[in-house]
């Protein structure tokens, strides 16, 4: 058998790919960005070519192909995807290789490397919820991410937690998502302030009376949406990831503080920062490729140092 496979972390705006040998070594990665302007075809024709290039600079024939993609998926199908355009894209379009191919979905493979790899590594149930342009959750229970019925399992992101708030894009009132996503905060301060193009770190070092307001509440909507999933399903711990996580203490220690005075007659839960950072779904995408492989044991002897391989911008 060939001693890699090739993994694939496809995100609205740009895809990151590698080389993952059986001993977890990132042997290449590489950033492409996804032309999803072009339309849906043209994301697949993308993601086909940068497979076939990632795997002709390896050593022979990869063992397997992992990919990592957004909105509602099945290990042999991307069923559904609303940023990308596309449905019912069979997992074997993605690559002109005679090699299994294994689809997962970007957050929930995400949480599978944080789960094997990274934070949430000898925990079996926990929640993983990275926060950027917009806020999703990996469910993981005994060690594996749950998808639900249909696979719509972790949008926590669409959980109300202000009814009578804003309307949120998806046609619901007071999402999480519209308080506390990086590009909520951003937004809702350029509105109050009348100030075009602030990021969402702009408002977390801010002390500016407005951007303390609207922090205020991105936290509120947090710690109420992290208590509901708590009482829900009592997970071992919560690992915060994405853009907004890199805030550290200016967002840790305010949603700590408010978890614990909500569960008022139980412990809260540890509030952890991810391990693996932009890495998890490239990696998650290597644990899926190797899956397809016939090698499920892999992963959990990994000795991870990512940063180590040569990347290709």
């Amino acid at each position: 058998m060939s001693s890699f496979v090739v993994a694939l972390d496809v995100g609205g705006t740009s895809m990151k790919g590698g080389l993952v040998s059986e001993s977890g070594a990132v042997l290449l990665s590489e950033r492409r960005p996804t032309p999803r302007a072009d339309g849906p075809e043209a994301v697949v024709a993308a993601i086909r070519d940068f497979i076939s290039h990632l795997a002709a600079s390896g050593d022979g024939v990869p063992a397997g192909v992992g990919l990592a993609v957004p909105g509602l998926v099945s290990e042999s199908s991307a069923i559904y995807a609303a940023n990308l355009g596309w449905r019912d894209v069979p997992a074997t379009d993605f690559t002109s290789l005679d090699v299994p191919v294994m689809l997962g979905h970007d957050v929930r493979t995400g949480g599978l490397a944080e789960s094997i790899l990274g934070a949430g590594r000898g925990v079996s149930d926990f929640l993983f919820l990275p926060i950027g342009t917009g806020i999703a959750g990996a469910i993981i229970v005994h060690g594996e991410p749950y998808g639900g019925v249909s696979g719509w399992a972790g949008e926590i992101g669409h959980t109300p937690v202000f009814p009578d708030g804003e309307q949120c894009a998806c046609g619901q009132f007071g999402c999480l998502e519209t308080y506390a996503s990086a590009a909520a905060v951003g937004r809702r301060y350029s509105q109050r302030a009348g100030v075009e193009g602030v990021r969402a770190e702009q408002v977390v070092n801010s002390d500016d009376p407005i951007a303390i307001e609207v922090w205020d509440e991105a936290v509120e909507a947090l710690s109420l949406a992290l208590a509901t999933y708590t009482l829900l399903l009592d997970p071992s711990m919560i690992v915060l990831g994405g853009g907004l996580a890199e805030a550290g203490p200016a967002l840790f220690d305010p949603v700590r503080t408010r978890l614990v005075k909500r569960l008022t007659f139980r412990d809260a839960p540890p509030l952890v920062p991810a391990a693996l950072g932009v890495d998890a779904g490239m990696l998650g995408a290597a644990l899926l490729g190797w899956r397809a492989a016939g090698r499920p044991e892999l992963g959990p002897g990994w000795v991870l140092d990512v940063r180590s391989a040569p990347l290709v911008s």
